[in-house]
């Protein structure tokens, strides 16, 4: 008789999803070229005057252990897109197993990307592994931006456990010019404590900003941080990090922080306070 393990027998269910969209210049202005939607992730193009942005949807409401959901986006040469998210992506408890959540940037002579995701949440128990590559050419510009919660304060949820890993690696013309490697987890709770990480701060986000001026924009940029966090310009590369105690207390600096990376454009409207 043949023995089946239950684990096998009564699989959960994951979710996967992939997207994709590439613009092209047509006639001096950004155009679609290329739209790929698959499983739970989904892709929306809203009309604007201020230029051309796509919203990512993930439809199966949330992550959890075993989900993975791949997205990729590359401006062509003399192109510009900002792509933000419908809504902040929870990350539920995991009952094996982590999340997967990988992003590929492609921007080409001239262009520019903006990458500005709406908050990750992180729940109690919860495991995500993220991971976003992206590949400039040298005169392309570049403004990434990844608001993390570790629970809601209003909902008065703590997140006492988990696994967070979030990996980045920018190359300009082949050649890595900045990575990120950041880990928290599994005690939450203790590892957000330390003055080194969130110092009891339960929300925090890391904005990159590759253009040329960049460094022109630092005093500003950092006036607006505050005293909790911080701003820096080497090698043409802003990096800024920021800590809050809450969801509402960041977005409070990091919208006029974005606006001002993203030469005082209006932010997508689902980046309201």
């Amino acid at each position: 008789m043949l023995h089946v393990p239950l684990q096998v027998l009564f699989r959960m269910q994951r979710a996967f999803g992939r997207g994709e969209c590439a613009v092209k210049n047509r006639d001096g202005i950004t155009a679609l070229d290329r739209l790929w939607q698959e499983g739970c992730a989904k892709l929306r193009l809203p009309k604007h005057d201020h230029g051309f942005e796509a919203v990512t949807i993930n439809s199966s409401g949330g992550l959890t252990g075993g989900d993975e959901l791949h997205w990729a986006f590359s401006a062509a040469d003399q192109t510009e897109i900002t792509v933000t998210t419908q809504a902040c992506e929870k990350v539920y408890a995991s009952s094996g197993g982590k999340a997967s959540v990988t992003t590929s940037l492609a921007v080409g002579k001239g262009a520019r990307l903006n990458w500005l995701p709406q908050e990750t949440i992180m729940f109690n128990q919860s495991a995500l592994s993220r991971r976003l590559e992206a590949n400039l050419v040298a005169d392309a510009e570049l403004l990434i931006c990844e608001p993390v919660l570790l629970g809601r304060e209003a909902m008065s949820e703590t997140v006492e456990t988990g696994l967070f890993e979030d990996r980045w690696r920018i190359h300009i013309d082949g050649v890595l010019v900045h990575a990120e490697q950041f880990r928290i987890g599994p005690e939450f709770s203790t590892d957000a404590m330390r003055t080194a990480v969130l110092n009891g701060h339960r929300a925090y986000a890391t904005v990159l900003l590759i253009a040329a001026n960049g460094e022109a924009l630092l005093d500003h940029a950092r006036q607006i941080i505050g005293a909790l966090g911080g701003a820096s310009f080497w090698n043409g590369k802003l990096l800024a990090r920021l800590v809050a105690a809450n969801g509402y207390e960041l977005r409070q600096r990091l919208i006029p922080l974005l606006s001002l990376l993203n030469k005082q454009a209006t932010l997508p409207k689902c980046w309201s306070l």
